[in-house]
């Protein structure tokens, strides 16, 4: 792996690797890569064996979520996702999950919190984020694009339900050639937000698409 960010935005380079080193999970043995915030975000790679040894890659973009991802909050989807798609990938013998620094959809801690307050009263994710000021989704891919293009991964097979990531990633030289559903099993506390991310947000559920998405060239 090259150790040089070849930038997926010709103008901006938005992450620096720092090191990398093994990591032990329960999922298997992961090479964990830090990537210094050149952007103001700390962002990760998880690599398991080699990911440049297949035609395309296993990959799941994840944002950080602490509440689900490190308190196990059941009001999203995000801990059991992460934790699908590191036994995925390990299961595949090969793979990366990029961990984007990108709380809430990209508004930060303190104010998805605020948004989860707005929720208790009654909004949904998108009108909480709307009244807060900010848009539906503000997360970004180019750091993500540029984190596989330093490890040399530059064709993949996408672990998303969102469609937006697969747009992100081709918008900066990924070429995505596969999407592949990531399903978890939704609980009473996040129905209701699984809901709104498919009708609002577009995102697949097993209902409203097939399980795997062939990408439109």
């Amino acid at each position: 792996m090259s150790g040089h960010v070849g930038p997926s935005d010709p103008t901006e380079t938005m992450v620096r690797r720092a090191d990398h080193a093994l990591l032990p999970t329960e999922f298997g043995m992961f090479t964990v890569y830090a990537y210094e915030p050149l952007d103001g975000a700390e962002h990760a790679a998880l690599v398991f064996g080699d990911p440049t040894a297949v035609p395309a890659t296993l990959v799941r973009v994840h944002s950080s979520c602490r509440t689900g991802d490190v308190f196990a909050s059941l009001r999203c989807d995000c801990g059991p996702q992460l934790h699908a798609a590191l036994a995925a990938v390990a299961d595949e013998g090969t793979g990366v999950v990029v961990y984007l620094d990108q709380e809430g959809r990209g508004i930060g801690l303190p104010d998805k919190i605020r948004a989860y307050a707005l929720q208790d009263r009654g909004l949904d994710t998108v009108e909480a984020n709307l009244a807060l000021g900010h848009p539906a989704d503000r997360r970004t891919y180019a750091a993500a694009a540029q984190i596989l293009h330093d490890l040399d991964v530059e064709r993949v097979r996408l672990l998303t339900n969102n469609f937006q990531k697969v747009h992100g990633l081709h918008q900066h030289g990924i070429d995505v050639t596969q999407r592949v559903p990531l399903r978890v099993r939704p609980n009473p506390h996040n129905a209701a937000y699984l809901r709104t991310k498919a009708d609002r947000l577009g995102h697949d559920l097993p209902a409203r698409r097939p399980e795997v998405d062939r990408v439109a060239r």
